[in-house]
């Protein structure tokens, strides 16, 4: 008699788990599926079938008819994979039943997904040896049945889904009603962005006053709507209160949780903030973002440290930079970073490195403006690598746009000392000056 089908999504061969120890820094995939999770789905009753890599030009309807018509689907977060994460909502949304999540035990699930219940097994080393599959077999073989007849989140949350006219209607009116409430707050925090700067503080506390009002906002989009605010328009302090008064759940999101390292810097505590993004790298794992912070956190300490610890706060500074900038090429923020402190740190290759960093920096740069997908960033970072590409006419044509815009969309209250460093690093005595001249106006419009 034929058997039914488990639909098994997981990456393929060894892969980096991005994971700190005592995890294993990678993991061979194939290895796990032959000698754990294949038989264990077999021992289940089931027939067990992974994506072929080779199924070519219909990889993409084979995939989709496997998600729909396999009686169960087994999907395997141990490591963030972006295949994994869409087959997943692809089966959540096609059946009412049969999709469980499992992964190892250090593994950390991104941030909806891993709300959801999943079956966790132990996985310590690259490959998986006799003990470790027996206990992978063992926890799949006693509870993989129970956590295949739980109702997915779609059917769960739509009372009536997928039938359009068995759906609440109200619903939709609901939702349509908050998006609307959503819009006019947005139209509330783009007027204080237009604002005079000197109102801007103002404006800023009474709009978290009116949103927040003693009671912290419950919705997450809001409150962070409101934190960036407070960020680019008011003090720190005024953005780390606003942090610590929410409620747990939202100043447990990844997001907040990095600004409010940033914060905690800004405000003079960098130690806490360098501990407090690598906890949440250790939890969540890590992004060009986050490595980034911590670089810029490092480059602070740099900064203000005596003779003696230099040398090492600025080598910390230039390994997390590095690190987010190889994380994403096309975040520019580490990248855009280390051009200055290769030049400081002056090792053999770090003017080689510098011109790397920065043609990186500029091309991702590029990429957002050509797509109209520019940043706040975006326009500072060009200014930064005008004055590390010694282009004083850059600079002067730039300084006049910052001129017309405002000193606030160009961030010189960030940049100036970075811009004050790279003219002191030019090595040509002409350009040199070209770029102190620049640095002076600039310091005269913040």
């Amino acid at each position: 008699m034929p058997k039914p089908i488990c639909f098994m999504v997981m990456p393929f061969g060894t892969k980096e788990t991005g994971a700190k120890a005592p995890a294993p820094s990678k993991i061979n995939f194939n290895s796990l599926w032959q000698k754990a999770l294949s038989p264990a789905i077999e021992k289940l009753g089931y027939q067990p079938v992974r994506a072929d890599q080779e199924l070519g030009a219909l990889i993409i309807q084979e995939m989709l008819e496997r998600l729909y018509f396999s009686d169960l689907v087994i999907a395997d977060l141990t490591i963030p994979n972006g295949n994994v994460y869409y087959e997943i909502g692809i089966r959540h949304a096609a059946r009412h039943q049969g999709c469980v999540l499992i992964g190892a035990e250090w593994s950390n699930a991104l941030f909806d997904v891993n709300q959801m219940r999943q079956l966790r097994y132990p996985l310590p080393a690259e490959e998986v040896d006799a003990e470790t599959v027996e206990k992978i077999r063992e926890i799949l073989e006693r509870d993989v049945p129970a956590m295949a007849k739980g109702t997915g989140p779609m059917f769960q949350t739509l009372p009536g889904y997928p039938d359009e006219k068995a759906v609440d209607p109200t619903r939709a009116s609901a939702i349509k009603g908050f998006l609307e409430q959503l819009s006019a707050f947005q139209a509330e925090v783009r007027a204080v962005a237009h604002a005079p700067a000197g109102q801007q503080r103002e404006l800023s506390l009474a709009l978290r006053d009116k949103y927040h009002n003693g009671t912290a906002p419950t919705v997450p989009s809001v409150a962070i709507e409101l934190l960036h605010l407070l960020r680019d328009h008011a003090k720190w302090d005024d953005a780390l209160a606003f942090i610590d008064s929410l409620p747990q759940a939202i100043r447990l999101l990844p997001t907040v949780r990095e600004q409010r390292c940033l914060a905690l810097s800004k405000t003079g505590d960098h130690a806490a903030a360098i501990g407090a993004l690598e906890e949440l790298i250790k939890l969540s794992g890590a992004t060009s973002e986050r490595e980034g912070l911590i670089g810029g956190r490092f480059k602070s300490l740099y900064r203000s440290a005596a003779e003696p610890q230099k040398p090492q706060y600025l080598s910390e500074a230039i390994k997390h930079y590095e690190r987010g900038m190889k994380l994403d090429l096309n975040d520019y923020y580490p990248s855009c970073n280390l051009p200055r402190l290769y030049q400081a740190r002056g090792r053999s290759g770090d003017e080689d490195r510098a011109r790397a960093a920065a043609t990186v920096a500029r091309l991702a740069c590029q990429r957002e403006l050509d797509r109209n997908a520019a940043t706040e960033w975006t326009r500072p970072t060009l200014l930064g690598m005008a004055f590390d590409a010694g282009d004083v006419a850059a600079a002067e044509e730039i300084c006049d746009q910052v001129s017309d815009e405002g000193a606030a969309r160009w961030k010189l209250d960030t940049t100036l000392t970075d811009l004050k460093q790279s003219a002191a690093q030019a090595r040509d005595a002409d350009t040199r000056a070209g770029l102190e001249a620049v640095c002076l106006r600039l310091a005269a419009m913040v």
